[in-house]
């Protein structure tokens, strides 16, 4: 690999930035995070995950969106201080788990997620989300808002156009383009309010930021029972995305570094994303697919995307802008984004070739999606409640264990 300019790598540095920029500020505007922080907390994890993996994984960490339903729930119901909390205990169940395969090895902690129990939990995430993205389209009460529905149409439309027919760079941000597209159409519509953009200032927090940084984290059982058991799933998102950006860049991130050091840096970042007030952070395919185009793997370069990513999060007028995009704009890339969250739920069955003439499979997979979809919350003591993930993807992991693996 020929070596790349310093120039070069900042322009490359600032592709990385567009490539993840649209998911990690899509996940604090639909679960009422501040997206300056998310932006700040994903440069930062960034810097702390390549720290923990000899900096040698070309990754970038961005906002989860396994998360979503959890924090946009506890955030609404007890605050930022129990958000904090509950991410700040997803992060130690990352560090625990980066514990446990290094004591036992990756093969034995794998044996308590496979596909029959991954795959429905992640249509169930995605369905769990879907009427949330309908709602923020413009249905309500049995109705859509005209003015809403061509909003978040037109940001359907356009992302499926550009995720069909777009060339190079272009194809590799349409969830960009396409919020870029449906804020035009906002605005000459008279849906957004520039008063708050002209009002801020260029460099420093705003109000609602300042809170979320300086609001101290609560250790609600709420908060950490509705957030940390979701990190059990996304650890086979991890080694999922380390073995993809592995292929692609031709390492074998297993070995070196180990996996226990990817998912401690993981677990690292996303501690400090709860401390500041940050979503849970996890690895981005995003970029993954950004270093498949360029065939360029150097590391450094990511972390001068992180850099971007944290300067931005300085800017007083950009974290505004971010707040004024108007909600139909995001429910239209929420619509798609959501139902392909449980698509991928669906590939991993798919991909697994599981042989669902099997009962004890059927059994499992339609107990975790009627759970998982049918029960809200579960009020267990008090405040404390139980999701219907959360039970969902208890019920999964204790059936594959008890059933036959033929029945």
């Amino acid at each position: 690999m020929n070596e790349i300019s310093t120039k070069g790598k900042l322009v490359l540095g600032l592709q990385h930035v567009l490539a993840m920029f649209g998911a990690t500020v899509l996940v604090p505007f639909l679960t009422g995070l501040n997206p300056s922080i998310a932006l700040l907390t994903a440069g930062v994890g960034t810097l702390i995950f390549h720290f923990c993996t000899k900096k040698i994984v070309p990754v970038f960490l961005g906002s989860s969106f396994a998360f979503i339903g959890a924090i946009s729930l506890v955030l609404k119901e007890e605050g930022i201080g129990a958000v904090k909390g509950g991410v700040i205990s997803a992060g130690l169940v990352y560090v625990f788990m980066s514990f446990l395969v290094r004591v036992y090895g990756i093969e034995k902690i794998k044996s308590f997620f496979p596909p029959i129990v991954v795959g429905p939990i992640i249509v169930v995430i995605g369905l769990r989300l879907s009427p949330t993205a309908i709602s923020m389209a413009g249905y309500s009460n049995g109705s859509f808002d005209l003015k809403s529905l061509l909003v978040s149409g037109t940001v359907v439309i356009s992302m499926i156009l550009i995720s069909s027919f777009g060339k190079s760079f272009f194809k590799l941000i349409p969830i960009l383009i396409s919020v870029t597209i449906g804020y035009i159409l906002a605005s000459l519509m008279g849906m957004v309010d520039f008063t708050p953009i002209k009002e801020a200032s260029w460099i420093g927090f705003s109000s609602d930021a300042i809170t979320s940084l300086t609001t101290m984290p609560e250790l609600s059982l709420t908060g950490i029972l509705a957030i940390a058991p979701i990190a059990f799933v996304v650890f086979i998102e991890h080694i999922g995305d380390i073995t993809t950006n592995g292929a692609v860049v031709g390492k074998d991130f297993f070995k070196n570094p180990g996996i226990s050091r990817t998912l401690l840096g993981d677990g690292l970042a996303t501690i400090s994303a709860g401390l500041l007030g940050g979503p849970a952070n996890t690895t981005y395919g995003e970029n993954t697919g950004v270093l498949a185009v360029t065939k360029v793997y150097d590391p450094s370069i990511l972390r001068i995307a992180a850099c971007y990513a944290i300067v931005l999060s300085f800017i007083g007028k950009f974290g505004v802008i971010l707040q004024t995009i108007p909600v139909p704009v995001m429910g239209g890339i929420s619509v798609i984004l959501f139902g392909m969250i449980a698509s991928v739920g669906m590939r991993t069955l798919i991909e697994s070739q599981l042989d669902f003439s099997l009962s004890r499979n059927l059994i499992i997979a339609s107990l975790i999606l009627v759970f998982g979809i049918g029960i809200d919350n579960v009020i267990i003591w008090k405040t404390v409640s139980l999701s219907g993930l959360a039970i969902a993807a208890f019920v999964g992991i204790a059936l594959n264990k008890i059933f036959p693996e033929n029945d």
